[in-house]
């Protein structure tokens, strides 16, 4: 059986080494002076070109669905013309309704 001295040591070590082990990762990886001067200075020339890209990316895409949008609307408005020239046929002239349904049943075969 593990007595309570040892169980004790043995939780100080484990957090002693879980407290140390954000400092020695740090003291391990010391980072070069002049390479993050060179990054940043390149960087920013880089961005506006990307930014530049991104916006006529997004004005192309505007102007697709603008002229899908369009279309659209137009095949739209021929279609409800079409639908109107249809329907002035198949008004009858005749106050029979019988008539009437014959002459309906005659344009739809």
């Amino acid at each position: 059986m593990i007595s309570r001295f040892v169980r004790l040591s043995l939780a100080t070590l484990v957090s002693a080494t879980i407290g140390l082990s954000p400092i020695s990762v740090m003291a391990a990886d010391p980072a070069p002076a002049s390479a993050p001067v060179a990054a940043p200075a390149a960087a920013p020339a880089a961005q506006p070109d990307k930014a530049a890209d991104k916006s006529a990316q997004k004005q192309a895409k505007k102007d697709k669905k603008a002229k899908k949008k369009a279309e659209k609307k137009a095949k739209k408005k021929a279609k409800k013309a079409e639908a109107a020239q249809r329907q002035k046929r198949l008004k009858p002239h005749s106050s029979n309704a019988v008539c009437s349904a014959r002459i309906r049943a005659s344009l739809y075969r």
